[in-house]
């Protein structure tokens, strides 16, 4: 979650309370294009719609990259782009490299193209950076979005905020837990738009194309896709463990691993350059996860410096650091921690919190509003139980005054009578000391060479992780099976540096 004097933090608007998730390139954002040919050039219109969105895109995932990392993106990305016949010279496209720890992609019609830290950390070659960006531009080339135009004007950027909550909780059509299974969308991803399958595979056969016109191994496509499947099938290993770890993936979107032999087959017998090396040694000392600027998850404890602030999931739940808003989540409830404008009255600001999951569609009013005092920190609360047309849930916000005029809160969503099962998270909240602030050091990638005795397993102890250490080196590199390191080659470790 970014500093409330950021822009980012603004009133929260986003499908709220669900567990937060992100979309890759298997679920793919965009924004509507106008109703042209597909190949056609990038027309004024679409040009002026992408200008328009660009700034709120880049706000909702952690802000624009700038340096010698992001120029190497947007070079990669312009040379890839304009294989797609959209423009005539690379300058037409913006590519931006933004700081999210999530794995994310996505183009927008207009020449604009966007991918996160966290997915370039993911690959282990400039062919599969690419492949990546060139199946995003493939999107907007065949006009995927315009197909769905109607479905994105029903869900304006910007326009939706919390009042949606009100549908997931009373609409009646989705029961409760199938609701609180979803990945919940950030902003600007209530454009986005389900891509069907043929319309993914599409997507992965023009950036095929591209990768052979620019001359890079086709193969790339599907050893990327592969990486992605990889760290899909990490991260659902990972989840039910007692410890914080993000789910990276919408489940409404064709899994990447039944794409990756397709992909192979597309890419046939052609050949190319991958330039591993120069892409390794471009991403060295980059961030790789939580950027402590944004807050850090070290397993169920939740620590932001900035705000110097912290605290702890329940035991079994899991935490998603989003741009605007912590997640906790787990098999009894779902909670997020976000700020909202406060005048200094935290009855008052519960209030408005309530009315605004309510949104106009239904009220929501708590029963009563409590005060309390959590580590010395002023807090209020309040609990109000809906009907959602299956079954009853109970709502509450726990919100505390952080002085300055800033507070903060918990909202989260229960079972009808289990609303207690985040008493510990609400209890958990404090303040830290200069010194804890200042113990907080980024995770950053590390490009190491192996040496004759080096070996997976040497390697992985390298890792800056206390679990699963192994299996994050091999996802991290590509490694599938029981393939090893070979010595002399280059691979990524995490390790602690500022």
């Amino acid at each position: 979650m970014s500093h409330p004097s950021h822009p980012l933090i603004r009133k929260f608007k986003t499908l709220a309370l669900i567990g937060a998730g992100s979309l890759t390139m298997a679920a793919c954002a965009t924004v509507p294009g106008a109703n042209v040919p597909a190949g056609s050039p990038i027309t004024q219109a679409e040009a002026q719609q992408g200008a328009q969105y660009h700034e709120q895109f880049v706000a909702e995932f952690g802000g624009e990259m700038t340096g010698p990392q992001a120029q190497y993106v947007q070079q990669v990305g312009q040379n890839i782009a304009v294989q797609s016949g959209l423009a005539s010279t690379p300058g037409a496209f913006d590519v931006t490299l933004l700081n999210s720890s999530v794995n994310n992609a996505f183009a927008v019609p207009g020449g604009y193209v966007y991918a996160t830290r966290q997915l370039v950390n993911l690959m282990n070659n400039e062919a599969e950076l690419a492949a990546v960006l060139g199946h995003e531009v493939g999107h907007v080339a065949a006009r995927h979005s315009a197909r769905r135009q109607a479905a994105a004007q029903r869900n304006q950027l910007g326009g939706v905020g919390l009042a949606i909550l009100s549908s997931i909780l009373l609409g009646g059509n989705n029961p409760l837990g199938q609701q609180l299974s979803q990945a919940a969308l950030q902003g600007s991803q209530l454009l986005t738009l389900s891509y069907s399958r043929n319309q993914e595979l599409e997507a992965d056969q023009l950036g095929i194309r591209y990768l052979n016109s620019a001359g890079y191994d086709p193969h790339a496509m599907g050893t990327l896709l592969q990486s992605l499947a990889m760290q899909n099938q990490l991260d659902a290993q990972l989840q039910g463990r007692d410890n914080a770890t993000i789910p990276e993936w919408a489940s409404t979107h064709p899994d990447p691993a039944s794409r990756v032999q397709n992909a192979m087959q597309m890419a046939g017998n052609a050949t190319g350059v991958t330039n591993r090396d120069t892409f390794l040694s471009r991403i060295d000392g980059m961030i790789y996860g939580d950027d402590p600027q944004q807050g850090v998850i070290e397993g169920r404890q939740f620590i932001h410096p900035t705000l110097r602030l912290s605290f702890t999931a329940p035991q079994g739940y899991y935490m998603i650091n989003g741009t605007r808003a912590v997640s906790v989540n787990g098999d009894g409830g779902r909670a997020q921690l976000t700020t909202a404008q406060y005048t200094g009255n935290l009855d008052s600001y519960v209030r408005s919190v309530f009315a605004a999951l309510g949104g106009q569609q239904a009220q929501i009013v708590p029963s009563a509003i409590q005060t309390t005092n959590v580590n010395g920190i002023p807090a209020a609360y309040g609990t109000a139980r809906v009907n959602n047309g299956q079954q009853q849930v109970d709502v509450t916000v726990f919100a505390y005054d952080f002085g300055g005029g800033q507070a903060y809160h918990f909202q989260s969503i229960t079972p009808a009578g289990q609303a207690g099962v985040f008493n510990s998270l609400y209890q958990s909240m404090r303040r830290i000391s200069a010194q804890e602030a200042g113990n907080v050091v980024p995770r950053r990638i590390d490009i190491v060479q192996a040496g004759g005795g080096d070996s997976v397993a040497t390697l992985s102890r390298r890792m800056a992780y206390t679990d699963a250490q192994e299996a994050r080196f091999r996802v991290l590199n590509g490694l599938t099976g029981n393939q090893q390191v070979v010595p002399g080659q280059r691979y990524k470790i995490v390790v602690r540096s500022n």
